[in-house]
């Protein structure tokens, strides 16, 4: 009892709390005593006081666990790479394997074309078929290495021809093109139609061209285009581009391509200075060879600007090069930073995923989701998206084998685009991010006055033979605007050091005190908890003495 001298009942230790606490307006509750309705109101006002703090606090906790973000933008001068530039012919290769088959489609584009817009509309298609007949006679495209094999067991079907539905509702100037899909009992059936005619046309093309092209051997060589006959001329910063700068591969759609700096680890790329003579210039042939017109209606070159181990996607991004046009591109770097964690999904190299990616370069949304599209496919369907790669042991879908792929595919790649499938779940944004916008000019080129010189030039030097004018030559030049790339950074809205600092100043507007306030309080919690343990062992102790009496709490 001498080292601690404690309180005699709960009146004195709430008086002496009050007299001596640093919380202001607690003292009012002692000196006006004697006065009930001061007190009454002081104790009211205290209450309130303390009911909109912790209704502050509940509001910074609520908002702090909601994990918000603010964006901040800092500039970045250091030393960069050159991006990787992806550009395609836009000229698809007619393999002879399968020459039987896209013969016999284009005759059945021809009758739906009739069908759809009379002779006439046809008539453009049947002369070009006969073109690349007389082309393939002659061996300009063929696969001597599988020229032994063959892909007669596979016939065109003729169960998704295109039809034209009206509208009663809009009359005879609105209608669908479209072709119907059936699952593999002949049910739940539904068309896949667009109002465009020419839309229809090429959906149905494709659909077929998918069917054909999954005829092909898995080890199928692909049809080797030399670098010459696309790019005439080739320099970046003023030297002429390597034989390793550039790696090849074809596109189904996008026909013969090339992939400058895909790397971003040789030196001969790094960004020395911003200009359109620092930057990369090509020469490019334009000329569509029209192998097969009704997959690629497009003339001229596509280009796509992407970042080093990224598989170009070139159906979702890029741009395309008009032929006869000098086309310079700036480009900007903008780096995108995000927390990942409670502040949002994402991940830094696709390690975490649980999507196994199908392709061999760096993790990226569009990777992940193609990926899970497709293991989706095989998984529901029983077989491949041709324009996806597969997963081992799988094969392509085609309707000899599948005959209702389609119909499981259109189904799937619906849900997919209305975020139905759990494609979106499974696959987060990587947490740094390189983007790139451009801006471009363009100009004809070359001129009228130079044009001569020009293709002289492009004779002499890189067997260009061409007789027509601008149509089928183009120029593009992509360059750095600046080297200085803008950082995009996440940050959190309220961190912890933020949310104590808001408590501590609601604390203060609310109540005028500190920090030892609230332990003054901790004590007075304490100290009643140790009373009221003190009172309840003297109760016990008095009831278990003969005749004692409990002494009773103020």
């Amino acid at each position: 009892e001498g080292l601690i001298e404690f309180y005699g009942s709960f009146k004195e230790m709430f008086e002496f709390f009050c007299k001596n606490t640093t919380i202001h307006g607690t003292i009012r509750l002692v000196c006006s005593g004697r006065n009930r309705m001061k007190t009454a109101f002081w104790t009211l006002l205290l209450l309130a006081s303390l009911g909109m703090l912790y209704w502050q606090f509940a509001l910074m906790f609520s908002q702090f666990w909601a994990y918000p973000v603010v964006l901040t933008m800092s500039m970045d001068s250091e030393p960069k790479m050159f991006p990787a530039v992806t550009i395609c012919n836009l000229d698809p290769s007619r393999f002879e394997l399968v020459s039987e088959q896209l013969e016999q489609l284009e005759r059945m584009a021809e009758e739906s074309l009739t069908f759809l817009y009379g002779p006439k509309a046809s008539a453009r298609l049947s002369q070009l078929r006969d073109r690349n007949r007389d082309r393939d006679k002659d061996g300009a495209i063929r696969v001597q290495a599988w020229a032994n094999l063959s892909s007669a067991g596979f016939r065109l079907s003729h169960n998704f021809s295109l039809v034209r539905m009206w509208d009663p509702r809009a009359g005879k100037k609105h209608s669908r093109v479209g072709f119907q899909l059936c699952n593999s009992t002949g049910g739940n059936c539904f068309y896949t139609s667009h109002p465009s005619g020419m839309d229809a046309l090429l959906e149905w093309f494709r659909f077929h061209y998918m069917n054909v092209m999954a005829q092909l051997p898995p080890g199928l060589p692909q049809h080797q285009q030399h670098f010459q006959d696309l790019v005439y001329s080739c320099q970046y910063d003023g030297e002429p581009c390597r034989p390793s700068d550039h790696v090849h591969f074809h596109h189904p759609v996008f026909g013969s391509c090339y992939t400058f700096n895909s790397k971003g680890t040789d030196p001969f790329w790094a960004a020395t200075k911003p200009g359109i003579p620092y930057g990369l210039s090509l020469i490019l042939r334009a000329e569509q060879k029209e192998h097969l017109p009704l997959l690629s209606t497009v003339a001229g070159v596509k280009v796509m600007i992407h970042s080093h181990n990224q598989t170009p996607f070139l159906e979702h991004e890029g741009f395309h090069i008009r032929p006869g046009i000098a086309t310079t591109i700036g480009i900007r770097q903008d780096q995108v930073n995000r927390l990942g964690g409670n502040y949002g999904r994402c991940t830094m190299d696709g390690a975490d995923v649980a999507v196994e990616l199908l392709y061999n370069n760096s993790y990226t949304l569009q990777a992940c989701l193609h990926s899970c599209f497709q293991r989706a496919m095989v998984q529901r369907c029983g077989c491949g998206y041709f324009y996806y790669p597969l997963p081992a042991g799988a094969r392509y879908c085609d309707y000899s084998r599948q005959p209702a792929w389609g119909h499981c595919f259109y189904q799937l790649y619906s849900r997919l685009r209305n975020h139905r499938l759990d494609c979106f779940q499974h696959c987060p944004k990587p947490c740094r991010e390189s983007l790139y916008k451009v801006s471009a000019g363009t100009a004809k080129w070359p001129s009228a006055k130079s044009q001569d010189w020009v293709r002289q030039a492009l004779r002499h030097q890189n067997g260009y033979n061409s007789s027509s004018s601008r149509r089928d030559i183009a120029k593009v030049t992509i360059f750095y605007r600046q080297l200085s790339s803008q950082a995009v950074h996440e940050a959190p809205l309220l961190s912890e050091n933020l949310l104590l600092s808001s408590m501590g100043s609601q604390w203060s507007l609310w109540f005028g005190s500190s920090v030892l306030s609230v332990v003054e309080m901790l004590e007075l919690l304490l100290d009643t908890l140790v009373l009221s343990l003190l009172f309840c062992l003297q109760r016990l102790r008095a009831r278990r003495s003969p005749g004692g009496s409990s002494p009773t709490p103020n």
